[in-house]
């Protein structure tokens, strides 16, 4: 019996029509910009906070993938290895309490960034968590983003040992016995790590 396999499709912007009874102005009006306007993409600048790893352009590119209710929050740096180490029980500490999505950025040794967007805070858990709004990412220089392929639904899973996002074959993961993260075929990355979450509704 073959699994149901399931793939994610970007749908082109649709404009909102004005409801009945209602006229343009008053529609037009009533518009928020997002970071997905085209017209006011230039004006929307996302906060990300002090991060070392992500830089305003980097996280603006991201933006769009995000799913649409996370869009135009400013964001939170929860953890970082500057200011609080590099022991994976200080980043499941400094999640505690954490509901929001996060955002979990890297810089390997060569200087390339990575990282993964999690619907949910991360936490200690015996087993997989998270959402199909899971992706992982990459800027090696550009953008790319790697998203639900619908294979499985191991997104997410943390333990006192190890970190692991994007599992069936893992795409990253943290052990806590070293201080560096390993990414696929086991590559060696610089401690250079940013959590942010969005601050609470």
């Amino acid at each position: 019996m073959r699994g149901l396999r399931w793939r994610y499709t970007q749908l082109p912007s649709q404009p909102d029509d004005p409801l009945p009874g209602e006229t343009e102005a008053e529609a037009e009006a009533e518009t928020v910009p997002t970071a997905q306007d085209p017209d006011t993409e230039e004006a929307w600048v996302p906060t990300l906070g002090e991060s070392k790893v992500l830089h305003v352009e980097e996280f603006r590119q991201l933006v769009p993938h995000f799913p649409p209710r996370f869009t135009g929050h400013s964001w939170t740096l929860v953890y970082c290895t500057e200011r609080d180490g590099f022991s994976l029980k200080s980043l499941y500490r400094r999640m505690e309490g954490q509901s929001s999505p996060v955002l979990l950025a890297l810089r390997d040794r060569d200087g390339q960034i990575f990282g993964a967007f999690s619907s949910t805070a991360l936490r200690v858990s015996s087993c997989f968590y998270g959402t199909g709004e899971t992706f992982l990412f990459s800027f090696s220089p550009q953008l790319k983003v790697f998203k639900w392929t619908g294979s499985n639904t191991f997104f997410v899973k943390g333990d006192l040992d190890l970190l692991v996002m994007g599992s069936g074959r893992y795409a990253f993961y943290k052990p806590s016995r070293d201080s560096e993260v390993s990414c696929s075929h086991s590559l060696p990355l610089l401690r250079d790590t940013a959590a942010g979450t969005l601050p609470p509704p």
